[in-house]
């Protein structure tokens, strides 16, 4: 990694020493109304294809010979222009774009740059704008970014309803998923039927699901890059609405006009307060109910063109209260996220632009019960506090470098149990927290080699210590404990690490289509491992250690891409093969308990590969996609199965979705959802034995069985007055109906047991348990 930072430094030197007889433009892109940032705008000398985009941040550097141009800034979303520009010597140029969506009459819909799927080598990724999420019709009308993911080919819903996803063959856990930087670690609310994630709030949603770039890493199959506003610079601005299960409100504006601006967003369901005056206070259950709530905060200050700050905030809680006065039983489970952003950006030079990040996330679940004079309480969860820098780099317009590191000190909490009665209290000897240090540093060139080649490469080094305090046991045969190791503070247990290589190639075969492919290397420090039996959000976090190794993946994939009437369509085939080492699962017959995780772990193999298809019409009255994946998802573990492969819980053949929204005119919008899917595999008894006079069952190989196949139809309709005057309030109606034609989708499948063993009419009839038929909903949301 030393040579390669060396080779960088002296590739700075020689592009310095070859660009003295030039000059560099530099500055930043906003938003005529809002004064936000504006991300992938492209800026270019009028009649040449070479050029640059802004970064996330708004920043762009272009470094041309001396003389006269005519510079475009343009972007998908804005109305481009055109700048005269005399180049004598280094100059900045700020650039305000004006917003197609605020023009009147504007009805052309576009949905990212025009023709950068041909044109740019990254491979599987997807941005969405938040207006393309609000037009997608929503569960019980709350508008969910994870939701409309999970409509893009390669990535498949985690079940009915819920918010997880999963990206060509990967496990929840193996989605780097991050809100301004911080990673999040639990994305739902209502036990996964809602993400965390309020669009009120959200300026953009990036997915990268192959060739990832260097810049990231931690997680083997994905990115979900997500952005908050930063708040609107030049006045103040009001957003809310109010449905069925749900109430949300934002507010946003400067602090100091051009200065510093600021946003606030919250949102709070309201079931258990609707429902609490009809409860009788006689009633053993008064008291129960459940509601989830979250806070987005976020304020930036500009202190020149050359430094600015951001603080961002997140907060949410999920609270499930049950009372039982006949028994005397109460209980209460809480759990939830918070996260903290600090950002420093600061230009040094004309063409080098830094961003300095400092993240503090902790993610909580505890569970408290009490019946009469006993009490239990249960707490878990994982805290980081992390800081990084990323360095974008201009040299010339054919090469953007960007490299940076970063450095992150885990807790992991496992659940630690305690508990009372009377004056006893009860210390059981629970597994300690673990901590554990990860670091990594990275550098990364996209190069435009010609018209007809791009390449994005990269190189990224990490390191993964699990730290003191530790108490290390050694075992005999039986598992019993014979001696111990104390690690102090801050002592390395074991250290993990490697080097992960990044790779992307585009070949253009013509202005309208270009062929990729991509070789990627991944690894991954921290698991999450499930078990299928647990219903509440106690899946544990667990890191890498001297027992358990990290996940390895590599990735290989290959695609064609062609647009057709002027960027109207894009189309993309795209195929993949995907191997990951090092695999985790607990092993057969584990049952929860006070013993540390990692001694219930078996490891194994697994690979996917398939192909996915995307038909998307990103302009016009009409837009929307279609996207059909077809997949093979393998999992190979020595102690389980038999050591014979199998199917993986989220292995799905064919996986369709068809999205779509028509602009009927200015007051009426509607949209419409249609998704298909192979049923999930599950495992099912296959015999019944009485033993005894005890009923036993036998099962079948893991995964052997498939439920019936998924589908299901949505439809919205948003209607948007429109007044004679204009007012300082505007409002809109969005009526939507979740599964149109009420299909009856399985969610888990189980046996019922009628008559009796001692009478001899005992039969047993398997049964599937389905959530939701056709749900209405209406939402009012206003804006000022």
């Amino acid at each position: 990694m030393y040579r390669c930072f060396s080779t960088f430094v002296l590739l700075m030197l020689l592009t310095s020493v070859c660009a003295q007889d030039r000059v560099t433009l530099n500055g930043f892109i906003k938003d005529s109304l809002t004064g936000e940032s504006v991300a992938g705008a492209s800026i270019a000398v009028y009649g040449q294809s070479r050029g640059v985009a802004s970064n996330q941040y708004g920043f762009y550097s272009l470094t041309l010979e001396a003389g006269e141009y005519l510079v475009q800034v343009s972007h998908v979303s804005y109305t481009g222009k055109v700048i005269k520009v005399s180049l004598q010597q280094d100059r900045s140029l700020n650039v305000e774009l004006l917003s197609r969506s605020a023009q009147i009459g504007e009805v052309v819909v576009y949905s990212k740059k025009r023709d950068g799927n041909v044109k740019n080598a990254q491979m599987g990724r997807s941005d969405l704008s938040i207006s393309q999420v609000k037009a997608i019709p929503a569960f019980m009308g709350e508008v969910d970014i994870l939701k409309a993911i999970q409509l893009l080919p390669g990535v498949q819903s985690a079940g009915e309803g819920n918010a997880g996803f999963y990206v060509r063959g990967g496990g929840p856990d193996q989605n780097l998923i991050m809100l301004d930087d911080a990673v999040v670690y639990n994305t739902g609310h209502l036990f996964g039927f809602f993400s965390i994630f309020n669009g009120d709030a959200i300026k953009n949603v990036s997915l990268i699901k192959g060739g990832m770039p260097a810049q990231y890493g931690g997680r083997l199959s994905s990115v979900l890059d997500v952005s908050m506003k930063e708040g609107n610079m030049n006045t103040l601005q009001g957003e809310g609405g109010i449905g069925l299960i749900a109430s949300r409100f934002s507010l946003q504006g400067p602090l100091k006009k051009d200065k510093s601006s600021f946003i606030v967003s919250a949102r709070r369901t309201y079931i258990d307060a609707l429902v609490k005056p009809f409860v009788n206070k006689n009633s053993s259950f008064y008291g129960s109910g459940y509601y989830f709530y979250d806070l987005n905060a976020k304020v930036n200050y500009r202190f020149s063109d050359k430094d600015r700050l951001y603080l961002s905030g997140y907060f949410g809680r999920d609270v499930f209260d049950f009372r039982n006065a006949r028994r005397s039983f109460k209980t209460n489970i809480p759990w939830g996220n918070s996260t903290a952003t600090l950002r420093w950006n600061h230009v040094f030079s004309r063409r080098m632009f830094a961003n300095t990040t400092a993240v503090y996330n902790d993610y909580n679940f505890r569970f408290a019960a009490s019946q009469e004079n006993l009490e239990i309480g249960l707490n878990s969860g994982i805290r980081d506090m992390s800081i990084k820098t990323d360095f974008d780099y201009y040299p010339v317009p054919a090469h953007k470098l960007r490299f940076g590191g970063l450095l992150t000190f885990h807790k992991f909490i496992p659940n630690v149990v305690s508990g009372r009665q009377d004056s006893v209290v009860f210390s059981p000897n629970n597994e300690g927290a673990k901590y554990a240090t990860e670091t990594a540093l990275y550098l990364q060139d996209d190069w435009e080699i010609g018209e007809k080649i791009k390449i994005n490469y990269g190189l990224r080094w990490s390191n993964f210590t699990q730290t003191g305090p530790y108490m290390r046991y050694t075992r005999d045969a039986n598992g019993n404990k014979t001696d111990s190791i104390y690690y102090s503070s801050l002592q390395k247990v074991k250290s993990y690490g490697g080097l992960e290589p990044r790779f992307t190639f585009r070949y253009a075969l013509n202005d309208e289509s270009s062929l990729k492919a991509a070789i990627t290397r991944n690894y991954q420090y921290i698991h999450l491992v499930t078990n299928a039996g647990t219903t509440l959000p106690t899946d544990l976090w667990v890191p890498s250690t001297y027992l358990v190794r990290p996940q390895v993946s590599w990735l290989y994939a290959a695609g064609y891409f062609r647009n057709f009437a002027n960027n109207t369509f894009e189309t993309s085939l795209e195929v993949y093969y995907k191997d990951m080492q090092n695999q985790v699962e607990y092993k057969e017959g584990y049952t929860p308990s006070l013993a540390d995780p990692e001694e219930e772990f078996v490891f194994g193999r697994g690979w996917s590969y398939g192909a996915e298809l995307l038909i998307n019409k990103t302009k016009g009255r009409w837009t929307g996609w279609v996207g059909y994946t077809l997949s093979w998802t393998w999992r190979r573990f020595p102690d389980l199965n038999e050591g014979l492969k199998y199917p993986a819980r989220y292995d799905r053949r064919h996986d369709l979705s068809v999205v779509g929204n028509w602009e009927l005119n200015r007051k009426w919008k509607m949209g419409a959802v249609f998704v298909y899917g192979t049923g999930n595999a599950v495992t099912l008894p296959e015999r019944f034995y009485v033993i005894n006079g005890v009923l036993t069952q036998e099962y079948s190989r893991l995964n052997q069985y498939r439920m019936k196949a998924y589908h299901r139809l949505d439809f919205s309709a948003t209607y948007t007055p429109v007044p004679k005057k204009k007012r300082k309030i505007s409002s809109q109606w969005v009526f939507s109906v979740y599964n149109l034609y009420s299909r009856l989708n399985p969610y888990f499948l189980y046996y019922d047991q009628e008559g009796s063993i001692a009478e001899g009419n005992l039969t047993i009839t398997g049964k599937q348990v389905s959530l939701f038929p056709v749900l209405p909903s209406v939402t009012w949301n206003f804006k000022f």
